[in-house]
């Protein structure tokens, strides 16, 4: 057998496996976590009423934070960091979330 060509097979069976492969939802979540962390360090986060009004969904908490008459200086803050849904999906396999608009369950779900 020719050893270029076997070599090319080789390398592109082991691309294609990877390339099948998905990163694990609590691998996503701390990432994710980690990026908005570091966002949320660097300058203020977008209010929720100005994410929420241009057309991202946001989760069932974001969006009582975004409803509520805040201060920008809430409303910018990351109630990601309190959320229960952010634990669960940074330490558990199958994080049981469930509802629409909340990253971490669309990592878990998705």
């Amino acid at each position: 057998m020719d050893t270029d060509f076997l070599l090319q097979r080789l390398a592109t069976q082991d691309l294609e496996d990877h390339l099948a492969e998905r990163a694990p939802a609590r691998l996503k979540s701390r990432i994710y976590s980690a990026l908005v962390s570091h966002l949320a360090a660097t300058e203020p986060l977008r209010p929720l009423p100005d994410t929420k009004a241009s057309g991202r969904p946001l989760c069932v908490f974001e969006n009582a934070v975004a409803t509520l008459p805040l201060s920008d200086a809430v409303t910018t803050k990351n109630p990601c960091r309190v959320c229960h849904a952010r634990v669960l999906g940074e330490h558990l396999t199958w994080a049981p979330i469930f509802w629409p608009g909340c990253p971490y369950s669309e990592f878990h779900n998705g």
